[in-house]
Parts: structure tokens; sequence; C-alpha cells
């Protein structure tokens, strides 16, 4: 059985003490979609990254199944593409520079939540693509998908993939405004 998950997060005013963030998230099998959406005050756009991919597995009712992951956040494909996680645990939550590593409870979260399934495999998605405007180069976006990607996906697919990212977007938005 396999789940594809779509997720985005989002944060207004980022680097201020008083912001609003929001994450969005889509759970999809085969016709089967479910939207969640949530936010915070007082957050970061990677925190909210991270919480939506928490609530899209967290929704899971089920074990061992197979995940398609698409984001648009570097720093959450990275993580698990470039397997960053392993040093993290093996050096005692420290990064590179010997610091602790930022937003531990949520990558324990989501590694806990990653471990109870079969397999997971984490794509990348260029964010807020105008998938109307004639002025979109849309064959260099495809090129830089295929290129983080590989070639499995056809250019019908990147566009599908890249529509579920902006509606994951869309939520996330809604999320803030809900808080403001």
């Amino acid at each position: 059985m396999k789940i594809r998950i779509y997720t985005d997060g989002g944060c207004s005013g980022n680097q201020s003490d008083e912001n609003i963030g929001g994450w969005g998230a889509i759970l999809e099998y085969g016709d089967y979609r479910k939207e969640f959406h949530g936010g915070e005050l007082n957050t970061t756009n990677n925190r909210m990254e991270m919480k939506a991919l928490i609530a899209a597995l967290s929704a899971l009712k089920k074990e061992e199944l197979e995940l398609e992951i698409f984001s648009d956040s570097s720093y959450l494909m990275n993580c698990f593409r470039e397997k960053w996680y392993v040093s993290w645990r093996k050096n005692g939550w420290k990064n590179s520079k010997k610091e602790p590593v930022e937003n531990r409870e949520l990558w324990e979260e989501l590694l806990r939540l990653l471990e109870r399934q079969g397999k997971a495999e984490f794509f990348r998605v260029k964010g807020h693509v105008n998938l109307k405007s004639k002025s979109t180069n849309f064959n260099a976006l495809y090129e830089k998908f295929v290129e983080w990607n590989g070639a499995r996906f056809s250019f019908e697919d990147f566009k599908y993939v890249t529509e579920m990212n902006n509606r994951a977007d869309e939520l996330a938005n809604i999320a803030m405004d809900e808080l403001r």
C-alpha cells in the first residue's frame, strides 16, 4: 500500500519575536485524499515544515506502509535523504559544529513515526511555482525536479506534485489566517 504525503510550512514574520506559523499536509492513497492544517504563534518556518510531516504521519492508522513524501523544505529533505539524523543520534544529538541539534524533540518524533513504517522515500519539490503563468519555464523546473529526484517521474507527475505542493502551501496560509 503506497501513500503519498505532500507537506509545506510557512511563517509570517519568521525572524521577529511575534510571528505566525502555519503548516499544511495532504495524504493521498489512490483516489482518497485527506487534508490537514494547523499553526502556532512565535515559531519558525522549519518547525512548521516538520509539524506538517508529523501531522501527516500521525494520521496514518496502519504501520509498515510504503511512503512517498514530497516537500519544498530542503531542511527536511536533506536530513532524511542525507541521513543527518544518523550522525546526530551517534553524537548525542550534536550537529557537525558540536552544537545541540535544533528542534530535537520534533526530529525525534518524526523518526519515531517513520520507524513504524516500511519504506519512506523523500522527494524535493520547488515551492511557490505559478502553474498558471505563461512565463513559468516548466521545462527548466522539470529538469531541476529530475535532477533532485531522478527520472522516475514524468512531466505530468511533476506538474501534479507541484500542484499538491501548492495546495499544501495554501493550507499553511489558511492556518496562519485562522490565527490572525
